[in-house]
């Protein structure tokens, strides 16, 4: 079950994002817990003391006692891991938000949209990162590659490889073999000889991907189209 920290002084914003993260949890059939707060003091002494564990905090940066800004960096070193979407009415904060590796910024005029969007967004991967995974086998050995660790899939003569960040697999089996055992909307065929996982691509160019690991694979122009859809099918328009 995931773990999801609402804060904001004003209860009726608290209320609010309450509201859409719970219609969001509902859309992606996830369950969580969700507690509430209306002291950004409150929570970092729950998570610095108390040894609260939250998967996402939604945060909003004007706040009396500790900023947002201040709260996030003050955060960081109890849960490294944490996915936090910041919510403000100033517009200058977004670029300390990224340096902050924010997941998501959200403006407060466009709360219904831009929150709900991602809060989704944010659930999705971190259903995700709860462990699927894909067991390699060959011969007598068995190998649990995670979802989350794999960049791309090539083919390799009757072999599929399994580029990950924890290095190269490989399993003689073909790449639609591979596909159909996966079962993830999150792969997808850039072309006949590779499949890439959506949540590592940071940007679609005129033939290629760029992957966050700085790699770019190849985008055939009989699959440009489809990559384009199923890429925003994913992640709407927030890629």
């Amino acid at each position: 079950m995931l773990k999801i920290a609402v804060c904001d002084d004003e209860a009726s914003a608290v209320a609010l994002s309450e509201k859409y993260t719970r219609q969001c949890l509902k859309t992606c059939g996830a369950a969580a817990e969700i507690t509430t707060y209306t002291s950004s003091r409150n929570l970092l002494y729950d998570i610095s003391e108390d040894g609260f564990h939250y998967d996402l905090i939604l945060l909003d940066i004007e706040m009396p006692d500790t900023d947002g800004m201040e709260l996030a960096a003050e955060i960081k070193p109890f849960l490294p891991d944490v996915k936090i979407i910041f919510i403000t009415s100033h517009l200058e904060y977004a670029i300390d938000a990224y340096e902050l590796a924010i997941f998501r910024y959200v403006p407060k005029n466009d709360m219904e949209k831009r929150l709900t969007a991602a809060i989704t967004d944010a659930v999705r991967l971190l259903l995700l990162e709860e462990g699927d995974s894909y067991t390699i086998k060959n011969g007598s050995s068995l190998e649990k590659v995670m979802y989350r660790d794999i960049y791309y899939i090539m083919k390799e003569g009757k072999n599929s490889v399994f580029h990950t960040s924890r290095g190269i697999s490989k399993v003689r089996k073909s790449l639609q073999q591979v596909y159909e055992e996966l079962q993830a909307e999150e792969f997808i065929f850039t072309d006949r000889g590779c499949i890439a996982n959506i949540i590592h691509i940071m940007q679609l160019q005129k033939q290629s991907l760029v992957l966050k690991n700085g790699e770019e694979l190849p985008v055939s122009r009989s699959h440009i189209q489809g990559v384009k859809e199923q890429i925003t099918a994913y992640w709407g328009a927030h890629i």
